[in-house]
């Protein structure tokens, strides 16, 4: 019987975060103002020092990118995807990916970051679905706001659950690959658990509850 590998990606796929890479070179062709790129610095400086909501950080960086032209952002996510994200995969993830294609495990993507970079990544690394957060397109630019819900803690779980349901694929046999507490529903949810690099808060968890955990470079 076939059984689902979800992975997440910003942190466990990458070495790194791709909505800061997408943030970045936004600002360096000129689609982000001084003053918008300083305050990506000092919400990151709060999400280090753990005093905000990373939820109200996903939603701030979207914010970000109100009323830039659709066109111009997709092809940036493409350049992104080309020459930051792919040289970022971690190598061990991709023996993972492998291992699990071998075992003819279906691949997702289960992740927060937004489709036009999530899409591509999956392409590059043969993954059969994504499950991502999308961003509303209203004119031809982006209004900054999420179509539909982030997918993110509560709302990632729930749609983990809804793939789970319409392809007839149980729970118990389901692996999730991820980093990070915020992560916590839906890794307790399957039956594999595996944590990647895992922060304080989600090691001190995987340890108690003897999950696999990875360290890797």
């Amino acid at each position: 019987m076939r059984y689902v590998a979800f992975f997440d990606l910003d942190n466990t796929i990458l070495k790194i975060k791709s909505g800061e890479a997408l943030l970045r070179k936004a600002y360096q062709n000129g689609l982000l103002s001084n003053w918008k790129l300083i305050h990506v610095y000092y919400l990151a400086t709060l999400y280090k020092l753990h005093l905000i909501d990373p939820a109200i950080i996903i939603e701030k960086l979207s914010s970000c990118l109100a009323k830039s032209p659709e066109n111009e952002i997709e092809a940036l996510c493409h350049e992104i995807v080309e020459k930051d994200l792919v040289p970022a995969i971690r190598p061990d993830i991709i023996n993972e990916i492998r291992k699990h294609k071998e075992q003819g495990a279906i691949l997702v993507i289960l992740s927060s970051a937004i489709a036009s970079i999530c899409f591509p990544l999956a392409k590059h690394l043969g993954m059969h679905a994504v499950i991502c957060s999308e961003l509303e397109v209203v004119n031809q630019q982006y209004t900054g706001r999420p179509l539909g819900k982030f997918c993110f803690r509560d709302e990632k779980l729930d749609r983990m659950n809804l793939y789970l349901a319409n392809n007839n694929h149980s729970h118990e046999d389901s692996y999730y690959y991820a980093d990070s507490i915020d992560d916590l529903p839906v890794l307790q949810s399957v039956g594999h658990p595996v944590c990647v690099n895992p922060d304080k808060h989600l090691e001190k968890i995987a340890q108690e509850r003897n999950w696999v955990i990875h360290t890797w470079e």
